[in-house]
């Protein structure tokens, strides 16, 4: 397994460099370094002189890169590219290109707590309601209550996030007034503001997994060791519970688990209807406002974390499955 790990750890770097390389060029390609600029200084009137004192305070009064094919005789460390991109291996991410933005690895430290509140309680809910409800329709299969909630998951599965959220805020939070409709408060006043986020969340997601989850465990229930566990006089719930769940959970944990990263990184939707500072608030803003130092380091974590995420799975497996073997 540890060559296995340490592989995948090489791959996963050649991969982050190949993402920072896209996300540096084709973001240049856009937007110039004197547009950037001309953006958080406020428009078309600003004078010349004023972009190049904010390029030098932001380093982008460097050349992007070094172009041997141009007579390039600038060293690579001297290149907006090695100060704005290289610095992220080092887990450097400086400072944001808003006049009043500041230090990136602050935000982030402190985002980041704000995003788990709300999604590693969702992460676990979500798991544990979409098992169970799957399991439960297994159970009941050809009846009334597999067939209607079928039809729950379609019906959930086809209705956007966006109509939750809308209708979820005007009943809950104007007409019932169980929850505030947006905001945020540390400490424990934080449950209130997050207890509607994270039930329309749940909902959203319920439709989807649930009927994934029940189409993979009426896959293993027609398998020859179901049939044996049946003949050996095990009841059906416990077939389901101790044989059927424990074979299906390769395909649970692949799907779970590609949600992971978004525990770290936030609901880029959910936040920011809700008005919680998390880092996909954070996110949203730095697109707004094309702030590109810190739209790059979030591409950079996400990709960081997809790639860790899915070296966890693949360990994971061998958990699940003895079978499974890592080579």
């Amino acid at each position: 397994m540890g060559k296995f790990v340490v592989r995948r750890l090489l791959y996963g770097a050649l991969i982050l460099l190949g993402v920072n390389l896209a996300t540096f060029f084709l973001f240049f390609k856009i937007n110039t370094p004197d547009d950037m600029a001309r953006l958080n200084l406020g428009g078309k009137r600003v004078t010349q002189e004023a972009i190049e004192k904010w390029k030098a305070e932001r380093g982008y009064d460097k050349p992007l890169y070094v172009n041997p094919a141009k007579g390039g005789t600038e060293r690579y460390t001297e290149t907006i590219f090695w100060e704005r991109s290289v610095s992220l291996f080092a887990l450097d991410f400086g400072r944001a290109d808003g006049e009043a933005a500041g230090n990136i690895g602050h935000e982030v430290a402190a985002r980041m707590w704000v995003s788990l509140q709300l999604a590693l309680p969702l992460f676990v809910l979500q798991v544990i309601a979409s098992t169970a409800f799957a399991l439960l329709l297994v159970m009941f299969r050809h009846s009334k209550l597999d067939f209607w909630g079928v039809v729950a998951c379609v019906t959930m599965l086809s209705i956007s996030s966006l109509f939750y959220i809308i209708v979820g805020q005007y009943l809950f939070s104007r007409v019932l007034k169980l929850a505030p409709i947006s905001g945020y408060m540390p400490g424990l006043d934080v449950v209130k503001f997050l207890v509607l986020p994270i039930g329309l969340s749940l909902l959203a997601r319920l439709g989807g997994e649930a009927r994934l989850y029940r189409a993979m465990f009426l896959e293993e229930i027609g398998k020859d060791y179901v049939r044996t566990a049946r003949a050996k006089g095990l009841a059906e719930g416990a077939v389901l519970y101790r044989h059927v769940l424990r074979n299906a959970l390769i395909p649970i944990i692949t799907s779970a688990g590609g949600y992971l990263p978004y525990v770290f990184l936030g609901s880029l939707v959910f936040e920011s209807f809700f008005g919680l500072p998390g880092l996909g608030a954070y996110v949203i803003e730095a697109i707004g406002k094309q702030d590109f130092a810190v739209v790059r380091t979030m591409v950079f974590l996400g990709s960081l974390l997809y790639i860790a995420t899915y070296i966890f799975i693949d360990i994971a497996y061998t958990w699940a499955d003895p079978r499974v073997r890592l080579a």
